[in-house]
């Protein structure tokens, strides 16, 4: 019974540890771009992806933080350049819905996109069945969206 109490005890004081003590590993907390125009990428950001933007703590101009998901954030910094941007291998990709309804919003802002082998206005469809497409924001960071359902 004494056992049994025990492991009992361990159990409901092991659920009252926070879920990020539970994970050693580490979780994303943000990215950031370092960009030309604020204000141009800022209004990409939130127009296009609908990003939110947060708080930050710097209030000095240079800076847009937007929030990406419950936990992780974009800071996009203002930089005088320049900006080297990487090539499509390297992007950042958010999950839609619908890959269809957000091509829809890019054609609709007349910003370009492709599938992953550079053709113009194309979708890929994986070999899982995840459509995807890519594009890039005004400092030529690649972005992909796609439909992936987990």
């Amino acid at each position: 019974m004494k056992k049994l109490f025990a492991i009992n005890l361990l159990f409901i004081l092991f659920l009252q540890i926070p879920a990020q003590a539970q994970n050693k590993s580490p979780r994303i907390n943000h990215i950031a771009f370092s960009v030309l125009n604020l204000q141009k990428s800022t209004d990409f950001y939130t127009k296009i992806l609908q990003l939110d933007t947060i708080p930050e703590p710097f209030h000095d101009g240079r800076h847009t933080w937007l929030a990406i998901g419950d936990a992780s954030h974009l800071h996009l910094i203002q930089n005088p350049g320049p900006i080297v941007t990487p090539s499509k291998n390297t992007h950042l990709c958010f999950t839609t819905a619908s890959v269809d309804d957000f091509v829809e919003v890019l054609k609709k802002a007349k910003v370009p996109y492709e599938d992953w082998s550079g053709k113009a206005n194309s979708v890929t469809i994986r070999v899982d069945k995840v459509k995807q497409v890519y594009f890039q924001d005004p400092d030529g960071y690649w972005i992909e969206i796609n439909d992936a359902k987990d």
